[in-house]
This record gives structure tokens, sequence and C-alpha cells, in this order.
């Protein structure tokens, strides 16, 4: 506890300096001159859609120089205090032909009302570079991670980006979680992803073709209800600027891995035609070893067994989004798009087991070999319509998908004692998978004059999964032991509505929402006709308080309900059956986990420092908690192990975390968060064990956590960009053992080359060799510790070029489609 609690007060005078720095700096207000303000909204002309970021710039009518302005926020909203005058106001953004008043004279509050901007054909091609993005926004309700400001992920897959999320970890085996909790609902472009292994799925998808990631720790009754943890949604590229322009990027790296991809759009006054294409061969290394002692029921050492594992990964496939945005009319957009992937791959994992007896003496060495490949192939077609019925807000959107993908997986797996004289045996294992998706929804957004905002909506998701698992032997072709083998089919019917009302109060914005939502789920184990119903309906009520302390800091509150739905690899009765004596198996009989978060956060924003933080409290009933337990067999002196999730009676999670984006320098970005959390889980398990005998499991447990990313972006001499990212992940205790800490540093170099019109980038990913997951276990017949890299170090060099864009085109003509293709509700926090 000493490491983290010094870390804690090294950080809270940190923050103590850096906010009576920023109030050295902030200017001196004379309180006899009192203030008046100016405001207004920037739109598009064309599509009347808000346009975030635009400037404005007042002066003096009697000096050229500026004496105030800002800048739009997400709904194009602008105020800006000034004292009472004559001014001359200006109104620009990137691209677009400048709006001025001259000669205005404020002599109270005035409202510009809504002022429409125009594209500047002439300007399209020009090099104009305003303002560029922070890799990280930090907003009230949510983080917006852009993707394309970091060049740690070039050449990556999605698994890296997040990797570089605030408050998201990714563990060695691609596992994502949000805050420490795995429970996170992850979404692409606005629909949920069903995948039963979500770390592979999240590994087809190339780095290159994500715009953004959006962090939503607390999400509204618009939201779907599922996800304890939250939301992560990932938003994928697609056309933006007049005329036809896009990008190339080619890539290769250590080990061997290649890339090649392409976002192209063509956009006239009507049509948007956008296409984003890749290919990826991609080769990983990864090693682990397990050192266990096999223990009697006196707690005597009987044995020890010494695991060393290598593995190697290679994935290649197309993927593929292609779509087209039609302007039905100036204020009607209807989108449509095709997306397809197909990916094929291999998996060889090597495992050498050697034993020895009480004394430590040498007695065989066993090695199992499992050569496997993989293939994917995923279809989805989806449709956005957008009608707004004028510029203030009020607008219905109705979106359609269909999604249908295919997984096949078979392994042949080699067995053998070295120099016992028996023969090697061999075992063979089938995992096909069939998925098809429907997802309907509907928002209607309703703004007030006074500023307040009504919002509804449906959503349907329907999901039918067939899973068919087998492990056969080489001799008989019939099931080894009936509980490696079996057939799943999985159905899920969900229906939701929602309803949610916002408004202000002087400095008071609220956010009120209810959703409902009915569940029926069918897994049915058809090899052993165990058939499974659950029938679920909740409500899910959704609170937010904004306290606008002043343009510059916020204060919120906010409470939400949701709950996790067991899914993936919890329900697949499926054995992993890669080592026999350390195998996994999902649960089909889970229930869904209920969750009450509360967030408390504070925002404050100076010149050059963003700083946000919350407190979090998170009451979570039936949790998912994972259990291992003995089968009663035995590979030589080795006891087999199964692991297998259960629902547990209670956890509760305390917690706090920060953001914080520095900009010391012109040149030199510092992006910063910090997570740390108390969780406390109460329950037990009750099993029986091969002897018919009754054990309880006492798994009550509590675990302080804690982690740390800390990004530092710098541009060198010769105009060459060093970024460099570091990430700390502490120890934590688990009920049957503990995990250890360890860290990871990246880092990456660009240079803009060809007239600015080329990127040439190079990265390192775990430039130490250093991300290691490392655990110990203890159980009544076995304690260990383990580790395990899955991917080792590797190096990446890209090129990108840019044809017709600029480096740092604003999202300016961005498709309508719910603005993120986000299939997720319409409006935003009032205010």
């Amino acid at each position: 506890m000493r490491q983290p609690l010094k870390f804690i007060l090294s950080l809270s005078l940190l923050f103590t300096f850096l906010s009576s720095f920023a109030k050295i700096g902030d200017p001196v207000i004379d309180p006899a001159k009192e203030k008046v303000k100016i405001s207004g909204t920037v739109i598009e002309k064309v599509s009347k859609q808000p346009l975030e970021y635009a400037t404005i710039t007042i002066t003096d009518t009697k000096n050229p120089k500026p004496i105030a302005g800002g800048i739009t926020n997400a709904k194009g909203n602008f105020s800006i205090e000034v004292a009472p005058g004559i001014y001359t106001i200006k109104i620009e953004f990137i691209s677009f032909k400048s709006v001025q008043f001259n000669q205005r004279d404020i002599q109270k509050n005035t409202d510009l009302g809504t002022i429409t901007l125009a594209e500047d054909v002439a300007q399209l091609n020009e090099v104009v570079v305003r303002a560029e993005k922070s890799t990280v926004e930090i907003k009230l309700d949510k983080k917006v991670y852009n993707v394309g400001q970091d060049m740690i992920v070039k050449g990556g897959t999605v698994s890296d980006v997040l990797e570089n999320v605030p408050s998201v970890t990714v563990d060695v085996e691609g596992n994502v979680s949000l805050r420490g909790n795995e429970n996170v609902r992850i979404f692409i472009d606005g629909r949920p992803s069903n995948s039963l292994n979500m770390a592979d799925a999240l590994r087809q998808i190339p780095a290159d073709a994500i715009d953004k990631v959006e962090v939503i720790t607390n999400p509204s009754a618009r939201y779907d209800a599922e996800g304890g943890a939250g939301i992560l949604n990932i938003i994928l590229k697609k056309g933006r600027n007049q005329g036809f322009n896009g990008s190339f990027i080619a890539s290769t790296g250590i080990p061997e891995t290649y890339g090649l991809s392409t976002n192209l759009n063509y956009k006239t006054e009507k049509l948007n035609f956008f296409t984003s294409t890749g290919y990826d061969y991609r080769t990983s290394k990864g090693k682990g070893l397990t050192n266990s002692k096999l223990l009697d029921s006196n707690k005597d050492i009987i044995g020890y067994t010494n695991e060393d594992k290598n593995t190697e990964r290679l994935r290649k496939g197309i993927s593929t989004k292609t779509g087209v945005e039609w302007t039905v009319a100036p204020n009607t957009f209807w989108t449509n798009s095709i997306s397809y992937r197909d990916n094929r791959g291999s998996n060889n994992d090597l495992v050498n087991y050697n034993s020895f007896d009480a004394n430590n003496n040498f007695t065989n060495t066993r090695y199992r070999l499992s050569e496997g490949d993989d293939n994917g192939k995923d279809l989805e077609f989806a449709s956005n319509f957008l009608k707004n019925f004028n510029d203030k807000g009020h607008k219905l959107t109705m979106d359609f998908s269909y999604a249908t993908n295919k997984d096949n997986e078979n392994a042949l797996i080699t067995d053998e004692t070295i120099g016992s004289g028996n023969p090697a045996t061999y075992n063979t294992t089938f995992n096909n998978q069939t998925q098809n998706q429907l997802q309907l929804q509907t928002d209607y957004v309703l703004p007030f004059e006074n500023g307040s905002q009504f919002e509804a909506g449906y959503k349907g998701n329907f999901n039918n999964l067939d899973n068919k698992y087998n492990v056969t032997t080489d001799n008989s072709g019939n099931p080894i032991d009936g509980y490696l083998s079996n057939t799943l089919e999985y159905n899920e019917r969900i229906n939701a509505l929602y309803t949610q009302y916002g408004f202000k109060l002087n400095k008071f914005s609220y956010l009120f929402g209810l959703r409902w939502e009915d569940t029926k789920i069918n897994v049915n184990l058809l090899d052993t006709n165990d058939f499974n119903t659950k029938k679920y309906n909740n409500f899910f009520p959704s609170a937010f308080i904004n306290y606008a302390i002043s343009d510059e800091s916020s204060l919120s509150l906010s409470y939400s309900k949701r709950l996790s739905r067991p899914r993936g690899r919890f329900l697949n009765p499926a054995t992993n059956y890669s080592s026999n004596i350390n195998l996994f198996r999902g649960n089909p009989d889970l229930n869904p986990s209920f969750t009450d978060k509360f967030d408390l956060g504070y925002l404050k924003k100076w010149e050059k420092v963003t700083f946000s933080t919350s407190m979090f409290f998170e009451n979570t009933k039936d949790v998912f908690s994972f259990v291992r337990t003995e089968t009663g067999e035995y590979v030589g002196n080795n006891p087999v192990i199964l692991s297998s999730p259960i629902n547990l009676a209670k956890e509760q999670q305390f917690g706090f975390e920060f953001t914080l984006n520095y900009t010391p320098l012109k040149k030199w970005k510092i992006n910063s968060s910090f997570n740390l959390a108390n969780v406390k889980t109460t329950g037990s398990y009750t099993y029986e064990n091969s002897k018919n005998i009754e054990i309880t499991q006492n798994l009550n447990n509590e675990t302080f956590s804690w982690f740390s990313r800390l990004n530092s972006r710098l541009t060198l001499p010769a105009k060459i960009d060093w970024q460099l990212t570091g990430m700390y992940f502490g120890p934590r205790n688990t009920a049957q053992g503990k995990s250890l800490g360890n860290y990871v540093v990246n880092t990456a170099f660009s240079k803009d080359i060809l007239k600015d019109k080329a990127t040439i980038a190079f990265n390192v990913s775990d430039l130490f060799n250093s991300r290691r997951m490392k655990s110990e276990t203890n159980l009544p017949s076995v304690s260990s510790y383990s580790e395990f890299q899955f991917r080792r170090r590797q190096f990446n060099l890209s090129f990108t070029y840019r044809l017709n864009m600029k480096k740092t085109d604003k999202d300016k003509n961005m498709p309508k489609n719910n603005g993120d293709g986000g299939g997720e509700g319409g409006g935003d926090f009032p205010g």
C-alpha cells in the first residue's frame, strides 16, 4: 500500500500546483465593469447540422487586435463574455466561408441567433491548419479517443487502439475491461457485437479503419442497459470531404506482418460514396509457464510439475465497408452500407510438462502439441434514415441492420510421454459457429423553446447462434468424455422502450430517463437434451445532474441501473482443450447480474490544462466469478482442474479516476490517466467432488487494484513527431490467489514527406518485452505460479499517402447518420 499512497499524494500535490498556476494566469476582471454575453449557434448551410470547433473572434473597432474569442461546442453553440462596447465579430471554420458582423453595438446580452456557414470550394484543396484535435477529448459524460492522432497504433488492430484509451485496459489475452470490470458492452458503429470470442473479433479489425472510440462509463436510458461497467463505441471511418479524396496505408513489421488499406470517398451535392477496405497478414508469438506444487489431503507435497508453453498465431484476411449517403432533401438523409470480413488463420500451441517427485527428482517429460486453423466470414447490411424537422435538434432517426457470420475452428492435438514406451495419442477438436442478428431501432428527439428536450425510442435485438463443439479420438471417432463435446443453440430476443427528459434551471442541467427491456433467452444443449429458458423484464432508471460552476468548470452527479447478460465463452459449454490439465468451460445456466452505478464527476478547463476526475460506486448482485474445481481425473500425478463462471452473491466496487490533458508547449501534448478501485466480493460455492463429498468454497474476497497511463507526444527538430506511452497495472488479490503487477512501454516516430501529402511512421509495441500476465493460485490439491505473454515485442513501419485531403481535415462533412453511426439514440445532455 505504501507505493500507491505515495503516488496518490504526489498527484494531489501536482494538481494543487497546476490549479494555483492556472489561476495565476487568469485575467483580472474589474468588478466595477459588468460583463455582457454574446451568444449564438453555428450550423452548416446545406445539412443544417451544428459545426463543432468553429472559431469566434471579437475585435474592438478601434483596435484590430482580438480582445476575446472562443469555439463552438458539440451543438454548435457559443457564449463569450465581453465588456459593453462596439465590436466586430467574425465566425470562421476550416474550408468554409466566414461570416462577419461589423460595428455591432453590444450593451446587453446579445444572441446572434443561428449563423449558417457555406463551404468555400476554392479552399477545399488548400492546406489550412488552425487547430488539431487532441488525442483524448474530455467531456462531462464521456471521453472520446481520436485514433487518427495516435502513431502508436499504426498498423495495429482494435485491441491495440483500446490499450491507449483512458479508463480501458486490455490484458495479455485480449480481454477488455473498463475501470477494471470486464462486464463492458462493445459497440461497433453503435451496434452491439455478440461474438463468442470478443478478444479474437477485436484483433480482426485494423486500427487504420477506426475513426474514434467513445468511452461511456455511466450511460443514460437511451443506451442499451447491458454492460455493467459501461459502453465502448468503436466508430469506423467514413467518407467526408467534397469531391474525390482518400488515403492509402501500407505497413510491414517484425514478427512478420503486412497490411494494406485504403479509405476513399466521392461526394457530390446529393450523394456521398465511401469505402474503407484493407488486407492484413499478422503473426505473433507468445510464451508462458506454470510451476505447480502438487499436494495431498494433508497439504504435504507429493510432486512438482513445470509447464512451459509456446504459441504461434497467424491471422490474415480482408475487411471492407462500402456505402452511400443520399441527401434526399436538405434536411433528410438516408445512408446504406455493406460490411464484409473474411479472416483465416492458424493457432499452434506447444506445451511441455516436466514432472518431479516429492524430493524434486526428475521423473518424466510430456509434450502436448495443438495444431489448429480457423476461418470466419462476416456480412452486415446497415441502413440509417435521418429526418431533421428544423435546425434546433428536432429529429427522427430509424436504423436497420442484419448481420450473419460463420466461424469454423479445428485442431489436431498430439500428446506423448517421452521415453514411456506408450504410443502418442491423437485428438481432434471441431468448433463450428453460425450466428444471425437483426436489429431495429427508432429514436425521436423534440427540443422545446426553453432549452428542455424530450426523447423516446424503441430498439429490438434478435440474435440466433448455433455452436457445435466436438472432441474425438483418431481411433474410434467417438466423443471423449461427455463434458468435452456439445452442441449449443442460443436464441435471444430483446425488446426495449425508453424515454427521457432534460431541462435547465439557471446553472443546473437535469436529465431523467427510464428504459424498459423485455428479454427472452433460450440456451439449449442439444447433445444432452438440456434446455434452459430465461425470461425477465426490468426497468432501468437513470438520472444526471450537472452544475455549471463557470464556463470552464462543472460538477456532475449521475445514477443508472445496468445489467450484464452472460455471453460468449461464459455460456458456451465447449471445453478449451489446449491444456488437458487446466480446462475451461462455460456455464449455460448463468443468470444476468444487475448493477446500481453512482458517479460524481468534476471537469475543469484552463488555457493549457483540461482535468477530469470522478468518484464512483457500483453495487452488483449475482456477479460473475470464476471458480476452479477438481474433476477427479489425473494426467500422471497432475490433477485435472476445471475453471467455470458462476453467479456469486454480491460485489461492491468503490473507485476513483482522473484524466489530465496538458499542453506545456505548442509542440508538446501530454495525456495521462489514473484509476484505482477497491472491490469487495461476498459469496460461496458448493459442489460435490469426484468422491461425492460436498465441498464448499468460501469466495469472500477484498482487493485493491490500480493502473495508470501516460501518453506524451512531442514534435522534434525537422518536424519529426515522437510519441511515448507507458502503462502500469498494479497487483491485486483474487478469490483463489493473486495477480501480480506488470507494465508496458510503447513508442513511435513519424515524419510528413512529399509536401505533407504522405507520412512515414515507425512504432515499437512493448519496447522492453515486459507485458506478461503473472498470477499465483492456491487450491487444496495444487499451488502454482504462472506467467503468460500472448504477444512478444513487435516492430512496425507504415506509409500513408493522402489524396486530395489535408492531414488535419475537420470532420465537417461526415454522413449525417445520427452523428457517429451511433444507432443509440438522439439528443445530447441539455445545456
